[in-house]
């Protein structure tokens, strides 16, 4: 299949919301050549990354919408605006390429409309942008209930959230300091002309100057290394991890924290890993092999504990709650597209199941740290307040780190532009 065909139909279903890009893509990148891949990618995670302002575009160069069943026509439509825009393919081959998939989608009466509309684009794209100037929809590629939620939470930081979330992430690891410390690490890349640092606030984190394929990396083989952004690197430390302890790593999968929990204390009585997903599990075995570290992997749904649970209290619980994901656009900036107000509300809601089912499973004196990667008060916050009310023999710890912004309640992460992803965390304790 031709990279921009595939694309088409990539994004063509998540416009039609019947999937993200990162469970659509998987399946497409299979079927076209390997040396098309990198491409395949940047088209699907660039159109989607600029979805807002290209839509905007679109709505001026055509002269009626396209009909909902024609979806991948204003993906393929959309895809060739991005390429014209935001990157270095010839104007004379994102135009012709764009045209021949509209032959490859059995659309062939598309092809004229394709032709028509990046051309016209070229001859008014100047007339355009003075008409689109003053939107903030089209100057910040941010829909504007997004936009909205994001000035209304931090109206002094929206600037800085809006640029993070257009960017592309950096590579960050985790390394595993009982393998190599993290100095020898370093030199060890320098030898081999890689450039990279270390993470200013996770004392395992090394992130690299330019993306590479980190399978190639030293260690990655051994288990010795594993991709992890620096904001997620800091639930672990959170957890105030000792000899003995029995810990429950809630909504795990794909089982990165997991594994960094197991890293960071190996004498830990037992680790839970648990997921309502039986399929992203199969993930989560597969990264725990790779790292040569084992837990008791259980299907299962965090909010019903009588449908796994043992009976045997832990002594840490990690809630890595599902949430909007709004901290980490930059690396799923479908979710400009897929999320909505209501749905934040709605995952607010399971938020609070999941705290108070949880909460009865901790031993007394035990702790449980709440994370999730959005900026959304509501998840945050507003939720660790409301849980504090309802749970009398909760307190929360202050949080006194080098790291994100104090909140009444724990810390929050804005994603930073050359650093970390969006998060926030509170550490709960039972008295």
């Amino acid at each position: 299949m031709k990279v921009r065909t595939a694309a088409a139909q990539v994004v063509g279903r998540v416009l039609r919301h019947q999937g993200s890009l990162s469970s659509l893509l998987p399946d497409v990148q299979s079927k076209v050549p390997e040396r098309d891949r990198p491409l395949l990618q940047e088209l699907c995670y660039g159109c989607l990354r600029w979805q807002p302002q290209l839509d905007l575009y679109l709505q001026r160069l055509l002269d009626k919408p396209l009909r909902a069943k024609d979806s991948d026509i204003q993906a393929l439509l959309l895809l060739g605006l991005y390429q014209l825009i935001y990157t270095r393919i010839p104007d004379h081959a994102a135009i012709s390429d764009t045209v021949e998939s509209a032959r490859a989608l059995k659309k062939p009466w598309a092809t004229r409309l394709a032709n028509g509309v990046l051309r016209r684009f070229q001859r008014e794209r100047e007339t355009l942008d003075e008409q689109l100037q003053n939107d903030p929809v089209f100057s910040s590629a941010h829909p504007r209930w997004l936009l909205d939620a994001l000035g209304a939470a931090w109206p002094e930081h929206t600037p800085g959230i809006i640029q993070a979330n257009n960017t592309h992430p950096p590579l960050t690891l985790r390394l595993n300091p009982r393998l190599q410390s993290r100095d020898d690490y370093l030199a060890t890349l320098a030898e081999l002309d890689i450039d990279a640092r270390a993470t200013p606030h996770s004392p395992v984190g090394i992130q690299l100057a330019r993306p590479c394929d980190p399978t190639t990396l030293p260690l990655f083989k051994e288990g010795g290394i594993s991709v992890q952004d620096e904001a997620a690197q800091l639930a672990a430390p959170l957890l105030e991890l000792a000899a003995g302890q029995r810990v429950l790593d809630a909504c795990c999968a794909p089982g990165g924290k997991t594994g960094h929990i197991l890293e960071a204390e190996p004498d830990l009585a037992e680790v839970v890993a648990l997921d309502a997903d039986p399929r992203r599990l199969t993930r989560v075995e597969e990264n725990l092999a790779r790292l040569q570290v084992q837990a008791q992997i259980v299907s299962g749904d965090a909010a019903e504990p009588g449908t796994w649970w043992d009976g045997e209290l832990f002594d840490r619980i990690l809630l890595d709650a599902p949430c909007s994901a709004t901290g980490i656009i930059r690396r799923h900036p479908d979710i400009k597209y897929l999320r909505s107000p209501g749905e934040i509300a709605k995952l607010a809601q399971l938020q609070a199941r999941l705290l108070d089912s949880l909460w009865a499973l901790l031993k007394p004196g035990g702790v449980m740290v709440y994370a999730t990667c959005s900026v959304m008060p509501a998840e945050n916050r507003e939720q660790i307040e409301a849980f504090l009310t309802r749970q009398k023999d909760a307190s929360c710890d202050t949080l006194t780190a080098s790291w994100g912004m104090a909140q009444s309640v724990g810390r929050q992460l804005l994603p930073d532009a050359d650093g970390h992803d969006g998060f926030y965390y509170a550490r709960v304790r039972k008295s």
